[in-house]
């Protein structure tokens, strides 16, 4: 399914579609998680989503994926439709797998997608399926590797081939840079931008490389139980906000200092 791109940022989103956020409220045990969280996701947009350990990313993750009471209101507008619930697909923070485990990549997709018994031989059908997956992110070759040897970007590619299985209108991915060497960083942030062009789903990941963003995201969110700031990289990466959040010196010209 396909919408027109709108990444503008801008109120309204009549003609557009777009994942709407709109005051939303998360408290645990008497604790604030989240308070007054408002934003957009438009289609074809690439957002991060930064903040100090402990901030709130991964419980807003939850929150839009429905794993979580909240208050306040989250509601997708597709172009020219009524709200309804968009499909997201989802890559949580890297699993471990014990590089023992007998368990390959087609032995795990196919238990994901299929309700044939990973302990019969896989048919044909099944297989044929996993690689059309494992084509979207280019890993076809990982399709008979064991979970357990693949490398941290390897993993990554797995987990985002079935989190595109159906293909989503949403992808949320949580800190999918973890774990991968830098070469593997580029190829995967790479592959996003390939991905929303091709199919122009919103993506919204959560990073502390900051390095990257300027050249990948199309926005940044930074969040620390608020949102404290948002707008393009650059002037998210240079605001007070930012070095204030992540205890940085204060801003130099040309961006954030270490």
């Amino acid at each position: 399914m396909s919408f027109p791109n709108h990444r503008s940022g801008a109120p309204g989103c009549s003609g557009t579609c777009c994942l709407q956020v709109q005051n939303l409220g998360l408290t645990l045990q008497d604790q604030v998680i989240l308070r007054n969280i408002n934003f957009h996701l438009h289609c074809g947009e690439i957002v991060a989503l930064i903040g100090p350990n402990g901030a709130g990313k991964t419980s807003l993750f939850h929150s839009i994926l429905g794993h979580m009471s909240h208050s306040g209101e989250i509601r997708f507008e597709p172009a020219g439709g009524r709200p309804t619930r968009p499909l997201i697909g989802y890559v949580p923070q890297s699993p471990q797998f014990d590089s023992g485990d007998p368990i390959s990549v087609l032995d795990f997709f196919t238990a994901a997608i299929s309700r044939w018994p990973v302990f019969l031989p896989i048919r044909k059908r099944h297989r044929d399926r996993v690689l059309a997956c494992l084509h979207r992110v280019q890993g076809e070759a990982l399709i008979d590797k064991r979970l357990g040897t693949l490398s941290g970007g390897e993993l990554q590619r797995v987990l985002l081939a079935l989190a595109l299985e159906p293909l989503p209108q949403i992808l949320i991915l949580d800190e999918p840079l973890s774990g991968v060497d830098v070469e593997g960083e580029y190829q995967l942030l790479s592959m996003l931008q390939e991905i929303r062009t091709r199919y122009d789903l919103s993506i919204l990941f959560s990073t502390h490389d900051f390095s990257t963003l300027p050249q990948y995201a199309d926005r940044v969110i930074l969040l620390q139980q608020e949102i404290l700031k948002m707008g393009p990289p650059r002037e998210v990466l240079s605001s007070k906000e930012f070095h204030a959040a992540f205890h940085l010196q204060a801003p130099q010209e040309g961006g954030w200092s270490p």
